[in-house]
């Protein structure tokens, strides 16, 4: 393990949002959403999501979670990703989303 500084940590943007909108990825190399995140005053962004193994459009609407929102665009295959969001690998590999325990505003800052 990389021990980091704060000023390292303070470089990446962690911040809470509401998904907004699920579509199939039926593109994508792996299996994946479209989602459109609510992050507040940053608007409404993009991402890919490799979640398809835990959850399903319907379970994913209107689910907080946490984002990286600082990361450089990435182009996959015809989509553009915006923002990360973010979760752990369960032991069988699966993506469990990162999300609040309780309800906070869209946009807000992880400390």
């Amino acid at each position: 393990m990389e021990l980091i500084n704060w000023s390292d940590f303070e470089k990446v943007e962690l911040r809470v949002g509401r998904i907004i909108k699920v579509e199939s990825f039926p593109e994508a190399r792996k299996p994946a959403f479209k989602v459109w995140v609510d992050l507040g005053e940053l608007g409404i962004k993009k991402s890919s999501a490799q979640i398809t193994h835990r959850y399903t459009e319907e379970t994913l609407l209107n689910k907080q979670v946490v984002c990286v929102v600082n990361f450089p665009e990435k182009q996959i295959g015809p989509f553009i990703s915006q923002i990360l969001v973010t979760g752990f690998a369960n032991s069988r590999g699966e993506i469990v989303l990162a999300v609040p325990d309780q309800e906070v505003p869209n946009g807000a800052k992880l400390h």
